[in-house]
């Protein structure tokens, strides 16, 4: 029996995207989610690198968005127990207000300067003694990532950064995290939608990195109750640090060459 035309359609490929390509994006979106479940940061921003050589730069971001938005909802309902929910609303506060301003000027600002400003949140997160955040302080944090969201993409480590700060249990950490990034990449996809992106050509595409993210979710998971928190801790360290330093040379690198 013939399949329907428009069924074809459906299951097409976005232009210059080939069933290798779509398939390799979607095995890194299986082993990026799991390094997110098991370190709680890093995933998505390792995904979006590897995105950012595979696929057309309109779409990076958006496309990134709705499969980190998958990812972390799957994560953040298999730990929902575990997340900080009285963070959820004073962030979703500044994240609205955040993304709603970047959505207006993204185009503006200069990447590197973005790259230096979460580069050096990071490194200070990691060194310095934080004071405890109170609600006022959460709805900043909401507010400066969700404006970055719409410029970076991944500010997985700004928002693992941030959580840092309230010495969670390793579960809880991932947990809160991934509630955390759920609103965000929402948010992220809700402005895109009002700027005129369209996400149809790009649904196949999609729905077999969620596949892959779901699967690495749940592997992840599995370990992640498996870690005492000292090393926990210090695997969030070791990874911070390292994204730190790549944002730092793309930086560094995009203003001197």
């Amino acid at each position: 029996m013939p399949i329907d035309s428009k069924v074809l359609e459906l299951l097409a490929l976005p232009g210059g995207v080939s069933p290798v390509t779509a398939l390799f994006i979607s095995l890194a979106a299986a082993v990026t989610s799991f390094i997110s479940a098991l370190a709680g940061v890093g995933g998505g921003t390792i995904l979006l690198g590897l995105m950012s050589t595979l696929l057309p730069a309109p779409a990076l971001i958006p496309v990134h968005g709705v499969v980190q938005l998958g990812s972390n909802f799957f994560r953040s309902i298999l730990l929902l127990n575990q997340a900080k929910l009285s963070i959820l609303m004073p962030f979703a506060l500044g994240s609205a207000i955040g993304s709603s301003i970047s959505g207006v000027i993204f185009l503006q600002i200069p990447p590197w300067l973005i790259q230096y400003g979460i580069a050096g949140f990071i490194i200070w997160s990691v060194y310095a003694r934080v004071p405890s955040l109170g609600r006022g302080h959460i709805i900043i944090a909401g507010s400066v990532s969700g404006f970055l969201t719409m410029l970076f993409g991944a500010t997985g480590p700004f928002v693992g950064g941030f959580i840092r700060t309230f010495n969670l249990a390793p579960a809880s950490h991932v947990a809160t995290q991934a509630m955390l990034m759920t609103l965000q990449h929402l948010l992220k996809i809700i402005v895109f939608g009002i700027l005129g992106f369209s996400f149809a050509p790009y649904l196949p595409l999609i729905l077999m990195m969620l596949v892959g993210g779901f699967a690495g979710t749940l592997a992840g998971r599995a370990a992640l109750f498996k870690i005492d928190q000292e090393k926990f801790r210090s695997i969030v360290k070791v990874v911070l640090v390292l994204l730190a330093a790549r944002l730092l040379w793309i930086a560094t690198s995009s203003v001197l060459f």
